[in-house]
């Protein structure tokens, strides 16, 4: 039978090494200034479109972590509703989409405030927006006397990952959870020097207790935000759970084994080496900012509506790229135009070097040059 973290002597007490992340850490600062330094250079306009842009980010992927979809379109129209960015308000049918959404610009907005117990049931509320499920406590800590297990596999063959404290611990283990959060935040009593070490330790020791019947994922992943955002005194500009989406396996393999005692070194090696990768893929997305805004600076003036609109959706795509890059098929049902039309504009945005062209004869194909 598994012993957990929770039922040790010494919990909630971590233990920890930094001694093998020094450099990581250090990689850390270095990056925040970086991309403080690269967002200066852009517009106004231009910075809130790379926030709207990784908000939109992390509300799809921290859902996606738990397995639920949720459409880019829906939860960009949700963020700038609330934003007032919207020329006319736009209706969003999905429930979740708003609620995530939500909970993305609360956190942003509340972040130097000291985490309550209303104030995690109130995200709770918004986490379960749309949700199907009549049964589920929502806004309020679990009480159901089943055991909390994170399992896989199948009947006969349940494989249990973990078990959280029974429902009747929850209240207690809050309260005293709310209390560290608060007392290690920044100026505070037990103030904890690193901002990444201390967003570690509050995921983990969020999970840890799983306190919500669902939704404990993507509030404890806006709680790590929380804590990284007080640190540096501004609400980061980073997507978390798009780093740790590329790698669940990992994420989920390392909360299991930090799951089993409170000497967690290698719970935080892990952490902070995924918040290091969220700013490296948040530097990217500010890159392609600023070469899009470039661009568009260079040509804009030097093309037609039709070669305008098939680059818009070009950079739609995103800093992965337009799938496939553009071919002739593609920009004549793009732009609704000709075949002969397309190999003409697509001809001349390659002699104005907007595009480079990539292969040659039926599998031509072009590509933004960025």
């Amino acid at each position: 039978m598994s012993i957990y973290n929770w039922q040790k002597i010494d919990w909630p007490h971590f233990q920890y090494d930094l001694t093998g992340i020094h450099e990581t850490l250090i990689a850390i600062a270095e990056k925040a200034g970086l991309i403080g330094g690269k967002l200066s250079h852009l517009s106004d306009q231009l910075q809130t479109e790379a926030m709207i842009d990784l908000l939109v980010e992390e509300a799809i992927k921290t859902s996606q972590i738990e397995g639920e979809r949720l459409h880019a379109a829906d939860v960009k129209s949700s963020i700038k509703n609330k934003l007032g960015l919207n020329t006319t308000f736009l209706p969003v049918r999905d429930k979740r989409a708003r609620g995530i959404a939500e909970l993305m610009l609360d956190g942003r907005k509340t972040f130097k405030q000291p985490l309550t117990e209303e104030k995690l049931f109130a995200w709770h509320k918004m986490v379960m927006a749309g949700g199907l499920s009549s049964s589920l406590t929502v806004g309020g800590w679990r009480t159901d006397d089943e055991p909390m297990q994170i399992i896989s596999g199948h009947y006969g063959k349940v494989v249990v990952h973990f078990e959280a404290p029974p429902a009747k611990n929850v209240p207690i283990e809050m309260v005293q959870f709310i209390l560290w959060f608060n007392h290690t935040a920044p100026g505070k009593s037990n103030a904890i020097t690193f901002a990444p070490v201390r967003a570690a330790l509050a995921h983990l020791y969020f999970e840890s207790i799983h306190p919500f019947d669902d939704g404990n994922g993507r509030i404890g992943r806006a709680i790590a935000e929380k804590a990284l955002s007080q640190g540096v005194n501004h609400p980061i500009m980073m997507s978390l759970s798009r780093a740790i989406e590329a790698d669940k396996k990992a994420y989920y393999a390392a909360l299991k084994k930090a799951s089993r005692s409170n000497e967690v070194t290698e719970w935080i090696a892990y952490f902070v080496s995924t918040i290091l990768q969220a700013q490296n893929d948040t530097e990217a997305q500010i890159n392609f900012i600023l070469k899009k805004t470039l661009f568009f600076q260079k040509y804009e003036k030097l093309l037609n509506e039709r070669q305008l609109k098939v680059i818009k959706k070009m950079f739609a795509a995103g800093i992965k790229g337009f799938e496939g890059g553009m071919s002739a098929q593609k920009y004549m049902k793009i732009a609704d135009v000709s075949k002969a039309t397309a190999t003409r504009d697509l001809q001349h945005l390659v002699e104005l070097h907007a595009f480079a062209q990539v292969g040659g004869g039926r599998s031509v194909r072009y590509e933004l040059n960025l």
